[in-house]
């Protein structure tokens, strides 16, 4: 099965609701189409995570995220950019643009414009996507398919096949408005 084909299937079934998984730039993630609810809290109770934490989106291109970043200083824009596509996520205002399902408790939503070939393929066919690692919640983050597989039993609609980048870590998180180091790499 070509690449494209199976890019294009498992963009349909983001499109209909359905929870993937994929490889990124360090580990496995699983993610949905971030404004169907209904699949934003199935992801989160297949991870055992609760709403309250938030969630990451991930893009294919900074103008995938240009609706939320409307407004915003151009000095904070220019660090966006400077720094995307790579292993940059960003707490970024969401100036009450995106559900409380993706945001949680926060004023902020995390954004990441990814550098992984899989991931900016799907993003490209879908939009941006909630993008968490693929593990329950307490476990480590999956780094092998079959362990995927493992931990989500026949849970997830799809798998998207690839390989891993060449990132030993999950990406740096940083708050945007006062440059923090929120999770290093």
């Amino acid at each position: 099965m070509s690449s494209n084909w199976q890019q294009q299937r498992v963009a349909q079934i983001v499109r209909s609701g359905g929870v993937v998984a994929y490889p990124t730039e360090a580990v496995w993630g699983v993610g949905c189409d971030p404004w169907n609810e209904d699949a934003v809290y199935r992801l989160l109770a297949l991870k055992e995570r609760p709403v309250e934490k938030g969630l990451i989106l991930v893009a294919a291109s900074i103008e995938q995220f240009d609706f939320l970043l409307q407004g915003l200083p151009d000095a904070w824009l220019r660090q966006l950019a400077e720094s995307w596509p790579g292993p940059n996520t960003w707490l970024v205002p969401h100036q009450d643009l995106l559900p409380e399902w993706i945001c949680g408790r926060h004023d902020s939503v995390a954004l990441r414009v990814s550098d992984h070939p899989g991931v900016a393929a799907l993003c490209a066919l879908t939009g941006p996507l909630v993008s968490t690692s693929a593990n329950p919640a307490g476990r480590p983050a999956a780094r092998s398919r079959l362990r995927v597989e493992q931990y989500f039993r026949g849970e997830l609609d799809a798998v998207l096949g690839g390989a891993l980048g060449g990132r030993r870590n999950p990406s740096l998180i940083r708050d945007l408005r006062t440059g923090q180091v929120v999770r290093p790499a």
